[in-house]
């Protein structure tokens, strides 16, 4: 992994691109010292949203599984509590 400050990156924005596509790199983009963002491969990204997938079906799962969410809500006394 490396680092690049924002304007580097911003000046040289094809060759940044390409270390990540074709050198499997992941460039870690700064602004003022501070690690503010990632450039990763199409193939990390989804790897990232498969796991974040995986949590959000064990949180669902759970939710599930707790007795006190078995009462039946109607749709629209739902759309009222949430404001909708």
């Amino acid at each position: 992994m490396s680092e690049r400050r924002i304007s580097e990156a911003r000046e040289s924005f094809s060759t940044t691109i390409n270390r990540v596509t074709f050198g499997g790199e992941r460039v870690v983009l700064t602004r003022h010292g501070k690690r503010v963002a990632a450039v990763v491969s199409i193939e990390d990204l989804e790897l990232i949203e498969a796991l974040e997938d995986a949590r959000d079906l064990d949180d669902v799962r759970a939710a599930l599984a707790d007795p006190g969410n078995r009462e039946r809500i109607a749709w629209d006394d739902l759309k009222v509590q949430l404001g909708l």
